[in-house]
């Protein structure tokens, strides 16, 4: 009975704090629930994000609220096609009283790394970037200095302009957990930007820091996945595969990190809803962030102005739900029925192997 209890209160703990950091984002962030909701995911899952939409649409305001709301170490970088890569990374100074070299660690060695209008930067820029997403340090002369943890970078694109961009190359578009689509305001929320932001906008405060992030990560990492669940994840990525083979739409499919993303996601986001196991709503209502920015269009599809979301959609229509509850409405607080005791999913994959 203590242990259950003990559990219990760890729980309510993590969703007060969740619940506590939501709410301060919020109240600066009019709108865009979805936007924020998958911010807070990529945090969760330890992915990265990227934010595309028109100007205007609090892609920036919302990445740096985010930083001050979780806390630890934030920078922001301005991507344009003259940097080089040691603008990001860092360099190497040379010391004249002492005749040495040392090293000076660059903006991205930090908690939180903005990368505002991501696709500005030339291509050697990308790959230096490419190295800290992938592998969680930057090389300077053969130093290698890793980054903090936890660590995530939250990119913006604008999708309008084509003069002075670079497309993201598809190694570091994988790399990115979700790529997000931000929408425009509609009337009633425009209004009340104005009203909020107009005078004396609110300041965001810090509710979490970089120990309790790590900590909200492991209780991501003990959510848990039905067996059918994990199944649903995988058909929906093998489905883009075989689509590209069959349909001359498609070039590429996504690959396994796909897999491995969406089930890392669809964790964060039961928790960030209140549940500690994951619904096939879950993944579903991720599809199109993990999946699309992934699939590689091929040329006729693109003259026929066909979109990666539209192959989503195919395919989520064509591959089934499991029913793992009678009732598979994600309701907080609700358990499922036939959750087993234990870490299943450990047991599913010992199964597997």
């Amino acid at each position: 009975m203590t242990g259950a209890h003990t559990d219990a209160h760890a729980h309510t703990v993590e969703e007060k704090l969740l619940e506590e950091a939501l709410f301060e984002v919020k109240r600066v962030i009019v709108g865009q629930d979805r936007m924020v909701e998958r911010m807070f995911t990529a945090v969760l899952a330890r992915g990265h994000c990227l934010l595309q939409g028109v100007p205007g649409v609090a892609k920036t305001l919302a990445a740096k609220t985010l930083a001050r709301v979780v806390g630890g170490e934030f920078t922001r970088l301005q991507f344009t096609p003259d940097l080089v890569p040691s603008d990001i990374t860092g360099t190497r100074i040379y010391r004249q009283s002492t005749e040495t070299f040392t090293v000076e660690p660059g903006p991205v060695v930090a908690n939180f790394v903005l990368a505002d209008e991501i696709n500005r930067a030339p291509a050697k820029v990308q790959s230096a970037l490419l190295e800290v997403m992938a592998e969680h340090q930057v090389s300077i002369g053969g130093t290698t200095i890793e980054v903090p943890r936890p660590f995530l970078v939250l990119a913006t694109q604008n999708p309008i302009e084509s003069e002075g961009v670079y497309q993201l190359p598809e190694a570091q578009r994988d790399r990115f957990l979700l790529k997000v689509d931000i929408a425009t305001p509609s009337e009633s929320e425009e209004l009340a930007i104005l009203y909020r932001m107009s005078v004396d906008p609110p300041k965001p405060r810090p509710v979490l820091t970089p120990d309790l992030v790590i900590g909200l990560q492991r209780a991501a990492d003990n959510v848990f996945v039905h067996h059918a669940v994990a199944e649903y994840a995988v058909r929906l990525v093998c489905a883009t595969r075989e689509r590209a083979h069959a349909d001359g739409r498609l070039a590429h499919g996504a690959g396994p990190r796909a897999t491995l993303g969406l089930v890392a996601a669809a964790r964060a986001t039961a928790l960030l809803r209140g549940r500690r196991y994951v619904l096939p709503q879950d993944v579903r209502d991720l599809a199109h962030e993990v999946l699309a920015h992934r699939l590689v269009l091929s040329f006729d599809a693109l003259a026929d102005g066909v979109t990666a979301a539209e192959i989503v959609d195919e395919v989520l229509s064509a591959v089934d739900q499991p029913r793992i509850t009678p009732r598979q409405d994600p309701v907080a607080g609700e358990t499922p029925v036939d959750a087993p005791a234990g870490d299943s999913w450990t047991e599913h994959r010992e199964d597997a192997a």
